[in-house]
């Protein structure tokens, strides 16, 4: 099982920028947790600030991976482009947002990918990616059963 790990703009700041809102632990660490968590699950991990290179590893991953959790960052209230490539490819994917998007600015209200996306995660931080796979665990196990 391939589940495919998507980070936009800024998420390479995490556990730097703005701790308060996304937290005190940085992305990398927690990739190592989810890993050691899941020994089963090859986790694949691309963070881009540049959409067309979001864009590309979408196009590589989507008939390879089971599942795609992704954190377009900005992008989420601002690409076309970038929902259009998660829309492409049979892989489902879940939107994750480590704060709830509907307690912030206005603008960040606004989601491309939801209507692309079998679902959301939002607010609970880092959890959200382990929440994320335990889904594509679940719905694995139960198409073998």
């Amino acid at each position: 099982m391939i589940i495919g790990i998507v980070n936009g703009p800024n998420l390479n700041l995490t556990g730097i920028r703005e701790p308060s809102i996304y937290g005190s632990i940085g992305f990398d660490e927690y990739l190592g947790t989810l890993r050691h968590l899941y020994p089963g699950v090859e986790i694949e991990y691309h963070q881009s600030n540049v959409e067309g290179e979001l864009i590309n590893y979408i196009h590589d991953l989507g008939l390879r991976a089971t599942g795609i959790l992704i954190n377009a960052g900005a992008y989420t209230h601002t690409s076309i482009a970038v929902a259009d490539a998660i829309a492409a490819f049979p892989s489902k994917a879940i939107e994750i947002h480590l704060s709830n998007l509907g307690r912030r600015e206005d603008f960040r209200h606004h989601s491309y990918l939801t209507k692309v996306c079998i679902g959301t995660i939002m607010g609970l931080g880092l959890e959200g990616y382990r929440l994320g796979i335990e889904y594509f665990l679940s719905i694995t196990q139960s198409h073998i059963a």
